[in-house]
């Protein structure tokens, strides 16, 4: 069966869905630990949480990048979550989707989220035809998801390595096995094509 090209693939429960971020020891470890982001976590700057987990691997390399040693699961609540899809705006200007690309500027200036399509991966990291889900936080947006949205938060970094062990060894069922159970998350028809064309409807 043919995956839809755009659609949010996730590990989530009744209330929460799962991103994951990777980062620094310094910030990795004590997050984890606290379940809770350090001082050191600017709250001012963007920060992208990603629900597939193989993008994740991909965008880390598997946790072994600088800077990106400790990969995160982070459970938040469906209400902030949906709320940042709500007030997302495209991360680029798509000729024919947006009225012009000025007005597409003062939207992207304004949103406290922004959307990205890239391409989803497989166990060798390779791209897929189907798109995978980044979604970007700034201003009040990060500030939310720090303060409020966190349920909780696991270092994945030992089932990661676990995983890219049976990659290398070519035990690609074992692999599949163990990744997380993404599924298809609920969002409206309109909630997707604003995420698509990313024209806030707010």
């Amino acid at each position: 069966m043919t995956e839809p090209k755009y659609q949010i693939r996730a590990l989530h429960t009744d209330s929460t869905i799962t991103v994951y971020q990777a980062y620094s020891p310094e910030i990795g470890l004590t997050a984890a630990r606290h379940g809770r982001f350090p001082a050191v976590w600017q709250r001012d700057r963007m920060t992208w949480i990603k629900p597939s987990f193989l993008w994740m691997m991909y965008r880390c390399g598997w946790g072994t990048k600088e800077g990106q040693e400790h990969v995160l699961a982070v459970e938040i609540t469906r209400e902030g979550f949906e709320w940042a899809l709500r007030h997302a705006c495209l991360s680029h200007y798509e000729h024919g989707l947006h009225t012009d690309r000025s007005t597409w500027r003062r939207q992207l200036k304004r949103a406290p989220a922004r959307v990205q399509w890239d391409p989803e991966r497989d166990l060798h990291l390779q791209p897929l035809p189907h798109r995978s889900l980044q979604l970007g936080l700034v201003g009040e947006a990060a500030r939310l998801y720090a303060d409020e949205w966190i349920v909780s938060i696991t270092d994945v970094t030992p089932l990661a390595r676990v995983i890219h062990t049976h990659v290398q060894g070519g035990e690609l069922d074992i692999a599949q096995q163990l990744l997380p159970n993404e599924r298809p998350y609920p969002v409206s028809d309109e909630v997707m094509t604003h995420l698509q064309v990313g024209i806030s409807t707010n």
